[in-house]
């Protein structure tokens, strides 16, 4: 694992964020039920997520959701973990970026990341969209895409946009 990934890893779920909390921190788990259910399985995907174990990660993100279509978080983790395994995962994982966008759309990590698929997608228009909606939500996010943008979908310093190819 290269030391820019290794940080991406890292910042996905201990990384500070202007807005708060990092939208992929593990989340408090409520007591019984499906919500209960639902932050586990959450919970572990992030854990596999960091050791860019994707594929894993997917399962249990999607078992989050089965348990808890509502959980915003765990649709952008779920598209995150789809985009890094292929270029075959593009529609799926901006269908998930959409779906956590349209749950929590404050989120300002699923905004920074499908602006990521979309410049890997070549549609500036929508990454750039995204960028000035991250230009509201968190501005070092916005400062990451935007380099992003400019480097036509890689940004070598930070892991950022690092992925399959």
């Amino acid at each position: 694992m290269g030391v820019g990934a290794r940080l991406l890893a890292t910042a996905l779920v201990v990384g500070p964020s202007l807005a708060g909390a990092d939208e992929s921190d593990p989340l408090p788990v409520p007591k019984g039920g499906a919500g209960q259910q639902a932050v586990v399985a959450y919970n572990d995907g992030v854990k596999l997520m960091v050791e860019q174990r994707y594929a894993a990660a997917q399962r249990k993100f999607e078992e989050a959701l089965g348990a808890d279509e509502g959980l915003a978080e765990a649709h952008n983790n779920l598209a995150f973990s789809l985009r890094m395994q292929s270029v075959a995962n593009r529609d799926r994982a901006l269908k998930h970026y959409d779906r956590a966008l349209q749950l929590k759309p404050q989120l300002a990590q699923a905004y920074m990341y499908r602006g990521v698929l979309f410049t890997q997608m070549g549609d500036l228009d929508r990454a750039r969209a995204d960028h000035a909606e991250l230009l509201k939500l968190d501005r070092a996010l916005a400062t990451k895409l935007e380099r992003v943008i400019a480097g036509g979908g890689r940004d070598e310093g930070d892991g950022v946009a690092g992925q399959y190819d």
